[in-house]
């Protein structure tokens, strides 16, 4: 069984309201640190069911409080932001976002995810996932594409281990 990852399967269980009512009690859901920090409270409540209050959602699903319980115990696992030459192609009918290069270990598996977009711009992430456990040979290369519509004329933003480029 996969071992839960938190940008994939924990971050998504909590909503804009859950973390809007835990910030007064500095918590940030939307946190990785904060989330690792708190995991034993989070999963106390949770299995309690005092968490997330009926009046904003309701008790999680037993399934969901699995996943995290094996979030936790599988050692809080995360994506890592990758490091690629980044390329950008404009096409008649679509501009390709390319990411090239070398992942950091075997194993390892990558991709160009949308992060974020507003009504000017869009931004995408390079994400790479470790393995659970090491694996041996040589790290692979790889080429990553995400592709949109020409006709989506919104300033491109790549963001990756290095940072936030414009593109």
């Amino acid at each position: 069984m996969r071992t839960p990852v938190y940008e994939l399967h924990i971050r998504p269980m909590f909503s804009a309201t859950d973390r809007d009512h835990m910030i007064p009690h500095s918590m940030n859901l939307w946190e990785y640190d904060d989330v690792v920090e708190h995991a034993e409270h989070i999963l106390d409540r949770v299995e309690g069911g005092t968490m997330p209050p009926t009046a904003l959602g309701g008790p999680w699903p037993q399934e969901w409080i699995d996943l995290f319980r094996r979030w936790k115990e599988g050692g809080f696992k995360r994506l890592e932001l990758g490091t690629a030459q980044i390329t950008v192609t404009r096409s008649p009918s679509a501009v390709t976002v390319k990411a090239t290069g070398t992942f950091p270990a075997p194993g390892y598996l990558g991709w160009i995810q949308l992060e974020s977009e507003s009504d000017t711009a869009k931004t995408y992430v390079l994400y790479f996932e470790p393995p659970d456990a090491p694996v041996a040979g040589t790290a692979d290369e790889f080429e990553l594409k995400e592709r949109y519509s020409s006709s989506d004329t919104r300033t491109l933003f790549v963001h990756d281990s290095t940072g936030v480029q414009e593109h």
